[in-house]
């Protein structure tokens, strides 16, 4: 191969929840991501409530909602060939257990499905983003309800009936695998102080492999033509050095991984579950049906988000109190490697290495649907000089072209994450920026709004236009 398929789907990724703003119009429910002041890694409150006295950054968003033909119009002059959203699931149904879908947020989604046809850019879109209807968390705990299964099958079904002639690119769940990182967003999941995790959060994570498997069963019967995958976020492991026990040690922080893409790509859970499970203190209660639900919903490709690397042993001190985060996330700092402002390690040979373990496992299509530099832009004169993400992204595509020329790996697209400003997922900051445009907004919602091209505006369009023969 001398580079990228003619069909390579070059786009932008993003998520309702950190876009739309418009948090209670036209009949939208309360979602889990409403009632969060600092994203992902920000408190809970407990009576899971709104606060009038203070600021919800996901509240406003970017105002995409309103916007939308405006933002994809910019989108298609970089010449973008997809673009990955989310739906808000409670546009749709509200309280997620509604009788009746929202009509007013079936419409809303036609429009900009009509929109992004104008342009001919295919919708890549998820299903479920970091946010669910705040009632099925209230009234079901979230997903440690088999209930909530059923509740996400009808959301389903009801968006390929919708949506069946507009979207042929699907995928269930984000980041399935931090189901178990962080609960709440992932699975809206909530515990009390003497509650043990890991076997609601394990779970819980079954309930969403079996949703998933229902949801690719539905899409295939009512969709025939259409693709759909699951999503990981996707973090290669390297031993910390040549000892045999180090690379055991890699060998099991991969399965952090590995445990969610076996069960949704193979349909089964892999010979090593029994034992991951027990050391997690965690075991799975399964229904007589499930292993043929499973088996019967198996994805079309693999779709993963990638931004960094780690370290094995991912808890090297064996601490019993180290939190959902590091746990999943482990040590990420390399001797190696630089790190961005935040404290992630820069490791674009690890995107090549993520793709190759991704898809000589399973021998499906793979699709890079995040990857990003976070930084903190300056707007001076209209004009923002992103240089520095330009250099990452440019060492990206680089290390994933090499994927595909080099080493064969069958890889559908690349739509690198924020490609629009939007708020941080971990942080709710405005100030921690992924896009090519900016977005003239600050972390407490001051500023006009107005959207201006970045340097890596016009580098990414060039990109897209020479199908990355020129990076």
């Amino acid at each position: 191969m001398k580079g990228f398929k003619e069909n390579f789907l070059w786009g932008g990724a993003t998520a309702a929840n950190q876009i739309e703003g418009a948090w209670n119009e036209d009949g939208k429910g309360l979602s889990t991501a409403d009632i969060l002041t600092h994203g992902t890694t920000g408190e809970i409150p407990d009576d899971m409530s709104i606060d009038p006295g203070k600021y919800y950054s996901y509240h406003k968003g970017i105002d995409f909602y309103h916007t939308f033909k405006d933002d994809i119009k910019l989108m298609a002059e970089m010449g973008f060939k997809c673009f990955r959203m989310s739906i808000a699931w409670t546009r749709i149904f509200p309280n997620g257990d509604d009788k009746e879908a929202n009509e007013l947020g079936l419409k809303h989604y036609d429009e900009v499905f009509d929109e992004l046809r104008k342009y001919n850019i295919e919708p890549l879109v998820t299903i479920s983003h970091y946010e669910m209807p705040l009632n099925l968390v209230k009234k079901y705990g979230g997903w440690r309800s088999r209930k909530v299964v059923d509740f996400f099958e009808k959301y389903a079904e009801t968006l390929f009936m919708r949506y069946k002639d507009k979207v042929k690119y699907w995928i269930t769940f984000n980041e399935t695998n931090f189901t178990s990182t962080i609960p709440f967003c992932g699975a809206g999941l909530v515990f009390k102080p003497e509650e043990i995790k890991e076997p609601v959060m394990f779970q819980a994570a079954h309930h969403q492999f079996l949703a998933s498997a229902k949801a690719v069963k539905l899409c295939h019967k009512i969709i025939p033509d259409a693709k759909i995958g699951c999503m990981v976020c996707n973090m290669p492991s390297y031993a910390r050095s040549a000892d045999p026990d180090d690379v055991m040690e890699q060998i099991q922080a991969e399965r952090e991984i590995f445990l969610y893409t076996d069960v949704m790509v193979r349909g089964a859970y892999p010979g090593y579950a029994d034992e991951f499970l027990k050391q997690k203190k965690a075991s799975i209660t399964q229904r007589k049906e499930d292993s043929a639900i499973l088996r019967e919903g198996k994805v079309d490709f693999l779709a993963f988000s990638y931004y960094f690397s780690r370290i094995a042993p991912l808890n090297p001190d064996n601490d019993p109190n180290i939190s959902d985060n590091d746990r999943m996330l482990g040590v990420t700092r390399n001797k190696y490697l630089k790190e961005t402002e935040w404290g992630w390690v820069v490791d674009p040979v690890g995107l090549r290495i993520a793709l190759n373990r991704m898809y000589y496992r399973y021998q499906i299509p793979v699709m890079v649907v995040e990857n990003g530099l976070g930084a903190n832009d300056i707007l001076e004169d209209g004009k923002v000089h992103d240089q520095y993400r330009i250099d990452y992204l440019k060492k990206h595509i680089e290390q994933m072209k090499l994927a595909v020329i080099k080493d064969g790996v069958d890889l559908m697209g690349y739509t690198s994450w924020g490609c629009i400003d939007l708020v941080s997922a971990t942080t709710g900051q405005m100030s921690k920026r992924y896009g090519y445009i900016y977005v003239d907004l600050d972390d407490y919602g001051n500023g006009t709004m107005k959207r201006y091209k970045k340097d890596s505006f016009f580098w990414y369009k060039h990109v897209i236009e020479t199908n990355g023969s020129e990076i």
